[in-house]
C-alpha cells in the first residue's frame, strides 16, 4: 500500500492512515514521507507495516553521519532533521498530556514550554553498551539492532563522545581477540567517556567465578589506555540479574566527569545521565522550579548518585535523598564528601517504605520510566512542600501521574518543559513545576 506518513510516533514508527482512517505504525517511514509499504501486522484498531522503498522522500529526511542508522537501535531518528525532532517530541508530549492526563487542549497550551536542548546532535554520549555476539566461531561486540533481538557489528559510533571516537574501535578488537582465545563470558561491555575531565572506562559485566583479570587489563591498556577498567559481576535469572560486586581491574576503579561546577565521580553499575550537557538543562530547570532559600529543607526521592542533591544542599539549609540502588547510594556518600557537603541525610532504600520524617518546603522526584507508584502519589501530596519538581523519562506515565496530583486537589502543575537529552531518538525527558494547589 501507499502511505503518507503524517508524524512520528513515541518510538521509531511514523504514524499513517490507510483509506479507511486505520491508524498504521510503519518501520522506516519519517514524517512527510510518501512510501509503498507492506503489512506486518494486522490489529483491531491499528496495524504495523514496514516502509519497502520511499515515494517520495521527506524535506525533513537528511543523511545520517552513521551508516547503519537504518537498522542499528542507537539512533532510530539519526536520517531525520533536528528541528523535526525536536518539533515531533514537544508534540509526543503534547498528546500524553491530552490523551493520557486528561488535560484540555488549553490546559495542555498553558502548561507546555519550548522544548530545550544542547548544542550537539551527534557525539554527546558519555556513555554507550556493546553486546557480544559470534559469528560463525568468531566471537565479536556489536550493538543491539531495532527489533533488540539482532546484534549490528560495529566498530565506531558517531553518537559516542568524539573526543573518544577510537575507543569503541580499541574495545571491539581488544576483546575480540582475547574473546576467539577463551570464553570471558561477557554479559556485556560499557564504555564511559568525559571530555571534561578525560576519564574513560570500559566496564566488563559477567557472572561471579575466575576471570582473566590481568591479561584483559593488559589488552585493553594497549589499545586504549583507559584510566579505569572494572569489571562488574552479576548473579540470578537472566531476567532479573542483580549486581553481586565490582572489582577493579587496573586504574582508578571509577568514572569521574563535571556537571554544573560539581566532580561526580560514578561506579560502573551507578545510573548516570548519558549527555552531560543536556543534563545541566535539568539541574537549571529543577532549580528554577524550586528555588530553594537557605533555611528551607528539600527532599530529593530516587537520588541517584547525587545529580540534583549536591545542587540543592548547595542552597537548602537540609536535603534528605533516598536512593533504593546500593551503588549509587555509596556514590552518593563519597559525592558528598568530594563537594565538602555536610548537610544531607542519605537514606537506603524504597522512596515510600523509606519517605523521609523531614517536613519538606521543595521536593524533587526523578523516578524510573514506570513512574510514582500512587503510594508515593499520596506521600508527597501528605507534606507540606511549597513545590515540587517532577523529572521524567517517559511522557505516558508522567501525565498518568499529573492527573493523580490533580486529581488529589494537592499539586497542580505551572510549566512541562522538554528536554531533549537523546538526539537521533524518539527519548526525551521532561522537567514539570508542580506548585501546592
Amino acid at each position: 500500500m501507499q502511505l503518507t506518513i503524517e508524524s512520528m510516533m513515541y518510538g521509531p514508527d511514523g504514524l499513517a492512515h490507510d483509506a479507511d482512517g486505520k491508524a498504521i505504525f510503519v518501520a522506516g517511514g519519517l514524517v512527510g514521507d510518501t512510501v509503498e509499504a507492506e503489512l506486518t501486522e494486522e490489529g483491531a484498531t491499528f496495524s504495523r507495516a514496514c516502509a519497502v522503498s520511499i515515494l517520495e522522500p521527506s524535506p525533513d529526511r537528511v543523511e545520517a553521519p552513521c551508516p547503519l542508522a537504518s537498522v542499528c537501535g542507537g539512533c532510530p531518528w539519526g536520517c531525520l532533521s533536528r528541528s523535526a525532532q525536536l518539533a515531533a517530541k514537544e508534540e509526543n508530549l503534547r498528546s500524553s498530556l491530552e490523551r493520557i492526563g486528561k488535560f484540555t487542549h488549553e490546559e495542555t497550551a498553558a502548561l507546555m514550554r519550548p522544548i530545550r536542548h544542547a548544542k550537539d546532535a551527534w557525539g554527546y554520549r558519555n556513555k554507550i553498551e556493546l553486546a557480544p555476539t559470534h559469528v560463525g566461531e568468531r566471537f565479536r561486540l556489536g550493538m543491539h539492532g531495532r527489533s533488540g533481538a539482532d546484534i549490528v557489528l560495529v566498530d565506531a559510533c558517531p553518537l559516542f563522545e568524539r573526543k573518544f571516537a577510537k575507543a569503541v574501535k580499541g574495545v571491539v578488537g581488544a576483546l575480540g581477540y582475547l574473546g576467539n582465545s577463551r570464553d570471558l563470558e561477557l554479559e556485556r561491555v560499557g564504555i564511559r567517556a568525559s571530555r571534561r575531565t578525560g576519564a574513560l572506562e570500559v566496564a566488563l559485566w559477567t557472572p561471579t567465578g575466575g576471570f582473566p583479570r590481568a591479561q584483559v587489563s593488559r589488552v585493553l591498556a594497549d589499545a586504549l589506555k583507559p584510566t579505569s577498567v572494572v569489571r562488574v559481576m552479576s548473579k540470578g535469572d537472566r531476567r532479573a540479574r542483580r549486581v553481586s560486586g565490582v572489582e577493579a581491574l587496573s586504574g582508578e576503579g571509577s568514572w569521574t566527569e563535571k556537571i554544573k561546577g560539581e566532580t561526580m565521580r560514578l561506579s560502573a553499575p551507578s545510573f548516570f545521565q548519558v549527555n552531560t550537557a543536556a543534563a545541566e538543562i535539568l539541574i537549571e530547570l529543577v532549580m528554577e522550579a524550586l528555588a530553594p532559600a537557605e533555611h528551607e529543607v528539600a527532599v530529593d526521592l530516587y537520588s541517584g548518585a547525587g545529580t540534583f542533591t549536591l545542587p540543592l544542599a548547595r542552597r537548602a539549609s537540609w536535603v534528605a535523598a533516598v536512593e533504593a540502588y546500593g551503588p549509587a547510594v555509596r556514590d552518593l556518600r563519597r559525592n558528598l564528601e568530594i563537594a565538602g557537603l555536610d548537610n544531607v541525610d542519605v537514606i537506603g532504600g524504597d522512596a515510600v517504605r523509606e519517605f523521609p520524617d523531614e517536613e519538606a518546603d521543595v521536593l524533587v522526584v526523578d523516578p524510573p520510566r514506570a513512574g510514582l507508584a500512587p503510594e508515593a502519589v499520596d506521600l508527597i501530596s501528605g507534606t507540606a512542600a511549597r513545590d515540587v519538581a517532577y523529572v521524567s523519562c517517559d511522557p505516558a506515565t508522567l501525565a498518568r501521574d499529573l492527573r493523580r496530583f490533580v486529581d488529589a486537589g494537592t499539586f497542580r502543575p505551572v510549566s512541562a518543559t522538554p528536554v531533549d537529552l537523546f538526539p537521533q531518538t524518539f527519548h526525551a525527558e521532561t522537567v514539570v513545576h508542580l506548585t501546592r494547589a
